[in-house]
């Protein structure tokens, strides 16, 4: 009789993050060595995770409609290398950057090292940080409208400095959002850098900055 692995949680995932991380930065890989594509790294190291998971626990896989890996717990892996920790992420709607993007971030940044005596590479995970999606807006743009609101802005200021930052959304969207803010519709200063683009393009600078010191920045290696 097989024992029913037990059903991941994000507590599980965080934990599981931490002990991959330490492993796998002391791990040589053949079938990286020489390979410069950031995007080829970064799948064989999503996809080592993903099955380090599945040995382990019981999860939904991810699925092209939900957008995101780990759909059941609303969190989505990212891989980037700490040369340029940024990557690209599904463009949903303008509200995204103010309101965040509705899931969890968990990032890893590694450091790629080949070794031409072995033909091997190492993959040294130097950051492994999880961002609450209450966290996952933009910074300027919430940093501002904050602003704007504690200073007793009104819709117009509003719209103003959301055109001024170039927010991908027509006038009568803005005025939407404009009203929603008045309203109080809640929102918390994003921690993300998120370029415009067909696709949003997300920058991890300041999350690994502040991982640990900001509520809904974990800091896990």
């Amino acid at each position: 009789m097989s024992l029913e692995l037990p059903i991941l949680t994000v507590e599980a995932l965080c934990a599981e993050a931490r002990s991959f991380a330490e492993v796998e930065s002391s791990y040589p890989e053949p079938s990286l060595f020489g390979v410069t594509d950031g995007k080829a790294v970064g799948t064989y190291l999503e996809h080592k995770f993903k099955a380090h998971l599945r040995s382990k626990y019981t999860c939904a896989p991810g699925s092209s409609a939900s957008g995101i890996d780990c759909p059941d717990l609303a969190v989505d892996i990212k891989v980037t290398s700490i040369a340029q920790p940024q990557s690209s992420c599904p463009f949903k709607s303008a509200r995204q950057k103010i309101f965040g993007l509705g899931y969890s971030l968990l990032v890893f940044v590694y450091q790629k090292t080949d070794d031409a005596r072995t033909s091997t590479s190492i993959l040294d995970i130097k950051h492994v940080v999880f961002v609450d999606k209450t966290r996952t807006a933009d910074f300027q743009l919430t940093k501002g409208l904050r602003e704007i609101l504690d200073h007793d802005g009104n819709a117009d200021d509003l719209v103003a400095f959301m055109s001024d930052r170039l927010l991908p959304a027509d006038e009568i969207e803005l005025r939407k959002i404009a009203d929603d803010l008045l309203r109080g519709k809640p929102f918390k200063i994003g921690y993300l850098t998120v370029s415009n683009a067909l696709q949003w393009r997300l920058q991890y600078a300041r999350v690994i900055q502040q991982a640990g010191k900001i509520e809904g920045l974990a800091r896990l290696r």
